[in-house]
This record gives C-alpha cells, sequence and structure tokens, in this order.
C-alpha cells in the first residue's frame, strides 16, 4: 500500500461531556465524509482497524503510577488523588471509557509507525491521534497519553532519525519535552503564541539543551496570522531544516484549530493555507506518520482531514460535499456544499 488510513468505530463511542470542546464525533463525520467524497471504497484494504495499545507500549513514556491512575479512572469514578495527575479538571475529566479511549488512540498511532517503518505503507494517517500535550506523569490540555510521543519512540527504538512537524493552533508541548535533550528528533512546532493561548510556551529561545540544542524549532505566530503569515512561516522553517536533519520519516500533527471559526484559538488559516502545508510535508517525507490533532469545529474538520487524505493519495477531492452526506448529518455545522470553503 501507497497509504494506509487508521480507522475504528469505537472511536466515536467515548464522550469527554456534553460541555466539552473536543468531540470525538468529529472522527466518524470525517470518516463519513471522505466515504462520501469517493476517497474510501467500501471494504477498502487501505482501512486498518487498530488494535488498543498494551500497558507496556504506554511505559516507554509514561509514567508506572500515571498509568495506575488512568486504569483505575476508566469507570469515569473519580479516584482520591487523580487531581494530582491532572485528571479531573475541566480540560481533562475522567469519563467512562477514558483510558480505552486513550490505549486505542495510542495503538492506532504505533500501528501507523509500524506500517511505515516496515514499508508496508509510504503514508499512514491516524485521524484520531496528535494528542501531542500529555506529559510523563499528567493529563494536559484534553491530552491522557501522548500517541505522537509513542509513535517516535517506536521508531527511534528500530534506529530511524525523526522530524516532528506541528501544525496545530497550540504549542506541541508535550512531544518537545520528551526530546528536547537528544539529536535524534528534530521537533518543528508553528502554532500561536503561548502569550495569548495554551500551553503557554512554544517561544523562540526553546531550542533544546545538550545533545538536542538546535533540534526544538518553535514559530510562535501572533493572533489573527492567517494563510499568507503562516504559510510563510512554515516555508521559511521547515524545509531547508527538514532537507538538512535528513530524517528516515516524518511525524506530523494536522491540527486544524488554526482556522479562523475554530472556538479555542485565534488563527485565520482557510483550507487553503492548510492544503498547502500538508502538501509541503507530503512532498519533504521519505516516510509519513500522519496524526490528526486539535479542531473543535466540527465541520472543519471533517473537510480538512478528508482533503488532507486526497493529498495522501495524490488525487483530487470534489468541490462539493456531497448532498446526501449533508442531508445525513444535517446538524454538523456545514455552512454549504463547498469543500474548500475559504471563509471558514
Amino acid at each position: 500500500m501507497n497509504t494506509a488510513y487508521l480507522y475504528s468505530d469505537a472511536f466515536h463511542r467515548f464522550d469527554y461531556g456534553a460541555s466539552h470542546p473536543l468531540k470525538t464525533f468529529r472522527l466518524k463525520l470525517t470518516h463519513e465524509l471522505i466515504k462520501a467524497c469517493g476517497l474510501l471504497d467500501p471494504d477498502d484494504p487501505r482501512v486498518i482497524v487498530p488494535a488498543p495499545a498494551k500497558r507496556e507500549d504506554l511505559l516507554a513514556f509514561h509514567s508506572p503510577e500515571y498509568i495506575d491512575m488512568l486504569e483505575a479512572s476508566n469507570s469515569g469514578m473519580a479516584i482520591p488523588g487523580a487531581e494530582a495527575y491532572g485528571l479531573g479538571y475541566g480540560d481533562n475529566p475522567v469519563f467512562p471509557g477514558m483510558f480505552d479511549w486513550s490505549l486505542l488512540v495510542a495503538g492506532a498511532s504505533l500501528k501507523a509507525a509500524d506500517l511505515v517503518d516496515s514499508g508496508e505503507a509510504r503514508t499512514a494517517f491516524n485521524i484520531s491521534g496528535g494528542l501531542h500535550h500529555a506529559l510523563p506523569f499528567r493529563a494536559s490540555g484534553f491530552c491522557y497519553i501522548n500517541d505522537p510521543v509513542l509513535a517516535i519512540m517506536l521508531l527511534l527504538e528500530r534506529g530511524r532519525r525523526v522530524a516532528y512537524i506541528d501544525i496545530d493552533a497550540h504549542h506541541g508541548d508535550g512531544v518537545q519535552a520528551a526530546f528536547y535533550d537528544t539529536d535524534k528528533v528534530l521537533t518543528i512546532s508553528l502554532h500561536e503564541t503561548g502569550t495569548t493561548l495554551f500551553p503557554g510556551t512554544g517561544f523562540e529561545q526553546e531550542t533544546g539543551e545538550g545533545a538536542g540544542k538546535g533540534y526544538s524549532v518553535n514559530v510562535p505566530l501572533p493572533p489573527e496570522a492567517g494563510d499568507e503569515l503562516f504559510v510563510r512561516a512554515f516555508t521559511e522553517a521547515v524545509p531547508q531544516r527538514i532537507e538538512r536533519f535528513r530524517p528516515d520519516v516524518i511525524v506530523s500533527q494536522l491540527g486544524v484549530d488554526t482556522f479562523r471559526s475554530d472556538p479555542l484559538a485565534h488563527l485565520n488559516v482557510t483550507t487553503e493555507g492548510f492544503c498547502t502545508m500538508v502538501g509541503m510535508i507530503k512532498s519533504l517525507a521519505p516516510k509519513w506518520v500522519a496524526l490528526g490533532g486539535g479542531g473543535y469545529d466540527v465541520a472543519n474538520v471533517a473537510r480538512a482531514w478528508t482533503l488532507a487524505w486526497a493529498i495522501m493519495n495524490d488525487v483530487q477531492a470534489p468541490d462539493e460535499i456531497p448532498l446526501s452526506f449533508l442531508q445525513q448529518f444535517s446538524g454538523a455545522g456545514f455552512p454549504d456544499r463547498n469543500l474548500r470553503d475559504a471563509r471558514r
């Protein structure tokens, strides 16, 4: 296979809560739009149903005590002491199946990395992944397990050089921290400045330490930055560093909370700018593990990741969203039939 698409119907069965901005329904919506646009066939061999990660997989990055707390909280009941691990706050609620959700997402990213490294696919896309804020001892920013870190660690164990590119509106702090002192991983994050947005990190002076000095690259952008500025920053920061580093694999986080209608950030990227950057990552990557990420306008998520999947497969997505799809998901917030609606 040239491309693999990691997906499970179980992705959208977990619920952070009615008032929480992260809606796992966006994953089903994306999957159904990709199919409706003719970008996946019934019984398509590119669709890989992932198995959940195992506990020992998580221990490559996360502490045993933290994993114990996640597992104990899987029922959705509050556990004494959970707050010390970042659980139970508004961002990181304890909900039924929380640990099962985390295992499934992590398993999908690990499978994506394995498919790419083994040569079974050149590109693997896990739309559920990209949960880049989780830290070894605690949950953070809607993220319980840091699946990008686990995927990168698997690749490192196999002797690969890895570059990580993050275009989410929020700084990829958990991934940066994991590899801040090594020259085996190049991390590049373009995001809204930490002076105005969580997690308050990702400034230019954060460049790594020890052997990793110079291998962490941050491009904080001002609020209201749109396609022109974001793409210019990407063009100036990313290609030359990737070409110099010469990775075996690129792992990318393709968050779309950069879009202008997203409720949790203040940027003005559109599908045009997003697709330009996705196309550039594709051209730079000898092998590519693509992960989802942020995105809290669910219609934008579905539109953007459908277009990204088309780019990964070198095919042209249709200009219009099929009417049958819009009728089926009439409450999902699609303003019109334009798949590339740059106004949003």
